[in-house]
């Protein structure tokens, strides 16, 4: 089965005619802000698995920016809103603006099928 985004502006569509461009969780720095900001933001990324926001663009269809919350490691998409709405929730509260994501993923647990112990 094919993986499905729903555009809040055209409906039910393939994954393929999205084109993803990345994490949506940063913040962009001041203008007038330290070396040390600009390169977290401009460089740094957390390798999440699990829940993430990120920046879809409709491509093969109303070409319009979303974010979608997905599952990075199942897949799973669990919600798509217009980009436009994201930036303006995120600016009406500029106290829970965050540089950085949730906290880190558990580790994962080693594969042992097949294993025998040593």
């Amino acid at each position: 089965m094919a993986s499905l985004i729903t555009c809040p502006h055209c409906g039910v569509r393939p994954k393929e005619e999205f084109t993803i461009r990345g994490d949506a969780s940063p913040v962009r720095p001041a203008p007038e802000a330290k070396f040390a900001a600009w390169d977290a933001y401009v460089h740094l990324r957390d390798n999440v698995r699990g829940r993430m926001a990120e920046h879809w663009q409709h491509s093969g269809g109303c070409r319009r920016w979303l974010v979608v919350e997905r599952d990075t490691f199942t897949h799973a998409v669990h919600s798509v809103v217009d980009a436009a709405e994201f930036a303006r929730a995120r600016a009406a509260k500029p106290g829970r603006a965050k540089t950085s994501k949730a906290a880190p993923a558990k580790p994962a647990k080693a594969a042992s099928k097949g294993r025998g112990k040593a």
